[in-house]
């Protein structure tokens, strides 16, 4: 049962308002972190995950030496850019097996603008890592830009940065 901290009236589990007096009670029924691992994840922002500055590319750049950029260094992603550092879309490499994969040789000299990943999700790097988490789990990414308050790019976070953090934290 769920107490209204407005009224007192008894509520049902889950209920998202108080039956008497009609006050909130979504909080209540969030679950609460017990354990320090979610402490961390609820409390942690993204800035401490020491975010790597993001790879960048103008939308005419082509394809051909993006990849060439991607794989000798070792990269998931690139960003594509404006010339204001903002962010138009992201190219990462599952789009390059989705969008290029055995066409790679014809559509090497295409600009990357023309088969990125337009509009990609975005993060800030004072949101929550439990937030950043929660995007990657929902939407299927492994990488999120990470931009500032007048959308320029600042970085990219990656689930295996997330992973480490995690890793981390669970020795402590």
């Amino acid at each position: 049962m769920l107490t209204c901290p407005a009224c007192g009236c008894e509520n049902l589990e889950g209920s998202d308002h108080c039956e008497q007096c009609q006050a909130p009670l979504t909080d209540l029924s969030l679950p609460q972190a017990t354990t320090a691992l979610e402490k961390s994840l609820l409390h942690d922002r993204i800035e401490i995950l020491k975010p790597r500055p993001a790879v960048s590319f103008p939308p005419e750049a082509p394809i051909g030496e993006v990849l060439r950029r991607m794989v000798s260094e070792r990269m998931g992603c690139v960003a594509v850019v404006d010339d204001k550092q903002r962010l138009l879309g992201i190219f990462t490499e599952r789009d390059a097996l989705l969008r290029l994969n055995v066409e790679v040789d014809k559509l090497r000299d295409k600009p990357v603008g023309s088969l990125m990943t337009s509009s990609p999700t975005t993060l800030r790097p004072r949101d929550k890592i439990a937030y950043a988490l929660h995007r990657m789990n929902v939407g299927g990414f492994r990488h999120i830009p990470l931009v500032d308050d007048n959308e320029r790019l600042v970085g990219v976070i990656s689930i295996r940065g997330i992973l480490a953090y995690l890793t981390a934290r669970q020795r402590v």
